[in-house]
């Protein structure tokens, strides 16, 4: 398995943005991020949350009357193999429009995917709490969450005008964890990770835990 090129036709990696704020950092931040997977050769997406008309999760079964977009995100969603999920920190948790656009899919969008976390915050102690949240979701959607994570602290003090990210080590990370993305859903869409797969979960147990 190559680690610097991957096949573009296999591999696709998308963002998730939690936030609707005009020139939302938190959407530069995953553009950044996502130039590091295109670097491996992922087909890669930005999903803006603005351009998507998505009505309140009320646990409604009846799925008839939900806008095509509600059925558009889960399809982008499922289509791909890695997803990058990036939110502001508002009172110590993930924005709400982001956890209401994962209410509104399920399993068959996250189960066995790669989930890479970006958040931002415009305090000094980062968006943790809201990467914490986004973590404990991703694993109950039974998704592979990668242990590189990146949270902005004063994101107001790190972006200038324009957008661009000021800080060269942050910028760094975002696109290594892109890269690790990319990297980790290869792997797991590849033929030699499924037969590692296979045979992780055929084999015996381990004997060295006999009498715990």
């Amino acid at each position: 398995m190559s680690t610097d090129v991957l096949n573009e036709n296999a591999i696709r990696v998308v963002a998730l943005c939690g936030s609707l704020r005009p020139g939302s950092r938190t959407c530069k931040a995953l553009e950044m991020a996502l130039e590091g997977a295109r670097s491996l050769g992922a087909v890669t997406k930005l999903i803006d949350l603005r351009e998507y008309t998505l009505p309140f999760c009320d646990g409604n079964i009846d799925e008839d009357a939900y806008p095509s977009d509600v059925f558009r995100l889960r399809r982008e969603i499922r289509e791909a193999h890695g997803i990058i999920l990036g939110t502001p920190e508002y009172h110590g948790g993930p924005s709400g429009v982001l956890k209401n656009a994962l209410d509104l899919m399920g399993f068959e969008e996250f189960q066995g995917k790669v989930v890479g976390l970006v958040g931002t915050a415009g305090g000094s102690t980062g968006a943790i709490n809201s990467l914490n949240s986004l973590r404990i979701i991703s694993r109950s959607l039974r998704a592979w969450v990668i242990p590189h994570q990146v949270s902005i602290a004063r994101a107001s003090k790190v972006f200038d005008a324009e957008g661009h990210l000021l800080d060269e080590g942050l910028r760094t990370r975002l696109y290594e964890l892109g890269r690790e993305v990319a990297r980790f859903s290869f792997l797991l869409a590849s033929r030699h990770g499924m037969d590692f797969l296979r045979q992780w979960e055929s084999m015996v147990e381990n004997p060295g835990a006999e009498g715990i």
